[in-house]
C-alpha cells in the first residue's frame, strides 16, 4: 500500500526513481526517489525507496541521471516593460526553464524603472499570467535609477520585493548610499550593488592591460571595481545593512571581501558565469558578444574567481542575463551595448567547473540554488519535503553543442554560441508542473 496520498488537485503525481539527488540545503548527495504530490515535494532521498507510489503517478526511471533543486538566478535583465523587443517576461521564463532555472530575480532597469509599488506589482501580475517559472522583481534603490532620491523601500518590502539594486549602475554619492543603506537596514532589506567607479571606468570597454593596448581599445582598470567595493563595505559596516556585491571579477576584490567577512560583516557577493568561464582573450577579433560589464578580466582573475567561489568567499553564481538585439550589438566594439544572455547556459557552463575538478558539485549547486534563495529569503532552492516541487533532471555526462537555433531568448547575444557542454537538461519542473522537456513532449503551455 502506498505511503503517499493521491494528488487532490487533479494534477498527476510525479515519481523519479533511483536518481542521484543533490540537495545542498540538506547536505544530501545520494541515490534515491523523489515523490511530487500536489505541487510539493512529498519525499526525496534514499529512505523513500520501497515506500510505494501515489495512485496514478507518472513514474520516471532516473537511473544514471541527476536531480537538483531548480536553480535560482539572482541577476536577470528583462526588457518588459518598455523593451519587449529584446525580451519579455514570458520569453525569459521559457529560456530559463530550458536552462533548469525555476526562479529569477529581475532587475529594475526597465522603462519605466521599477521604482514604486505599482510597477513591482505589474511585474508580479504579468509573471503570474505569462511566466512558466517564479519571477521575483527587484526594485530600484533610487527613483528613476538617477542616484538622487531613494525609493520607498519600506512600502516595496511590504509589497513583496525581496531585494533592491541600481541594476547596471553604481551610486556615486556616498552620503546618499549611506542613507539608503541605513533605511534598508531598518526593514532588513537586501542592498545589491554594482561595484564600478564610473569616473575610473570612464569610457573603457575592456580590461585595462596589454590586450587592450593591442586591440586599441580604452581599458577599465581593476581599481574601478576594488575602490567601489571597499567603499561599499565600509558603508555596510557603518550602517549594519545586509549588503551584496552584485558581480565581482578581480582577484583583489575577493581578498577584500574575504577580509570583510572575517570581521563578521553581513556581506555577500555574486559572480557571473561569464567571469568564471571566460577571460579577456575570448574577445578575439572584436567579438561584441564578449563586451560585458565588468569587462572580461585576465586568466589570473578568472582563476581567482573560481577559487573564491570554491572556498565560499563568493556566495552565488548568476547568469547576468542581459538581452540585446542586433541593433545593440552590431557595432564597432567600443560602441556596442554591454551584456550577454545566459539563462540557458548558466547550468551547463557551471558544470564545466565540476567536470574539470575545479569546484565540487555540491558547492557548485549550492551557489545556484540554496545560497541565492537564502540570500533573497525566498522558499525555493531545495528538495526538502514540503517545499515547492521546483527541480531539474539532467544527464550529467551527456555532451551537446549550444547552437544558435536552440536559443529560446528573443535576443541571441550569447557568449557561448557553438560552445561544447557536458550536462544536458532533460526536464524542468515548477511547483509540480513540467515546464520544459528536452524532447518537447508533455510541457505545460
Amino acid at each position: 500500500m502506498s505511503a503517499f496520498r493521491p494528488d487532490r488537485r487533479g494534477e498527476k503525481p510525479l515519481v523519479i526513481e533511483t536518481v542521484r539527488i543533490v540537495d545542498p540545503a540538506r547536505g544530501l548527495d545520494e541515490i534515491g526517489t523523489i515523490v511530487v504530490v500536489e505541487g510539493k515535494i512529498a519525499a526525496a532521498g534514499a529512505a523513500v525507496l520501497g515506500q510505494g507510489r501515489p495512485e496514478g503517478a507518472e513514474v520516471v526511471d532516473g537511473s544514471g541521471l541527476l536531480a537538483l533543486p531548480g536553480l535560482v538566478d539572482a541577476r536577470v535583465f528583462i526588457g518588459e516593460p518598455g523593451g519587449e523587443h529584446r525580451e519579455t517576461i514570458r520569453s525569459a521564463s521559457r529560456a530559463a526553464a530550458a536552462g533548469g532555472v525555476t526562479s529569477i530575480l529581475t532587475m529594475p532597469d526597465t522603462d519605466p524603472v521599477i521604482d514604486h509599488v505599482a510597477l513591482a506589482q505589474f511585474v508580479m501580475r504579468t509573471a503570474r499570467e505569462t511566466a512558466d517559472i517564479n519571477v521575483f522583481p527587484a526594485a530600484a534603490l533610487t527613483k528613476g535609477l538617477l542616484g538622487k532620491e531613494m525609493t520607498e523601500i519600506g512600502l516595496l518590502c511590504e509589497a513583496g520585493v525581496p531585494a533592491f539594486t541600481e541594476g547596471r549602475r553604481t551610486i556615486a554619492h556616498s552620503g546618499l548610499l549611506r542613507r539608503v543603506m541605513t533605511y534598508a537596514r531598518d526593514f532588513d532589506a537586501l542592498v545589491m550593488h554594482e561595484t564600478q567607479d564610473g569616473d575610473l571606468a570612464g569610457s573603457g570597454v575592456v580590461n585595462e592591460g596589454l590586450l587592450a593596448s593591442w586591440l586599441g581599445l580604452p581599458g577599465i582598470p581593476v581599481e574601478a571595481e576594488i575602490i567601489a567595493l571597499e567603499r561599499d563595505l565600509r558603508l555596510a559596516a557603518l550602517t549594519g545593512c545586509r549588503y551584496h556585491a552584485a558581480k565581482l571579477s578581480v582577484e583583489t576584490s575577493a581578498e577584500v571581501l574575504r577580509a570583510a567577512k572575517s570581521r563578521g560583516l553581513a556581506v555577500s557577493a555574486g559572480v557571473s558565469i561569464n567571469h568564471l568561464s571566460l577571460n579577456e582573450n575570448d574577445i578575439g577579433e572584436y567579438r561584441t558578444f564578449f563586451r560585458l560589464s565588468p569587462p572580461l578580466r585576465s586568466e589570473n582573475d578568472r582563476a581567482a574567481m573560481v577559487a573564491a567561489l570554491r572556498d565560499g568567499t563568493i556566495d552565488i553564481i548568476v547568469s547576468s542575463h542581459d538581452p540585446h538585439d542586433a541593433d545593440g550589438k552590431r557595432h564597432p566594439f567600443a560602441e556596442a551595448e554591454d551584456g550577454a544572455i545566459g539563462l540557458e547556459t548558466l547550468l551547463p557552463a557551471a558544470l564545466r567547473l565540476h567536470h574539470s575538478g575545479e569546484v565540487p558539485l555540491m558547492r557548485l549547486v549550492e551557489a545556484m540554488t540554496s545560497a541565492p534563495a537564502r540570500l533573497l529569503k525566498i522558499d525555493r532552492g531545495t528538495l526538502r519535503p514540503g517545499a515547492e516541487a521546483d527541480l531539474v533532471l539532467l544527464d550529467l555526462d551527456a555532451p551537446f553543442v549550444y547552437g544558435k537555433a536552440e536559443i529560446r531568448s528573443k535576443s541571441k547575444n550569447t557568449a557561448f554560441e557553438n560552445a561544447r557542454f557536458q550536462g544536458r537538461i532533460l526536464r524542468t519542473v515548477v511547483s509540480g508542473r513540467t515546464v520544459f522537456r528536452a524532447d518537447g513532449a508533455g510541457e505545460d503551455r
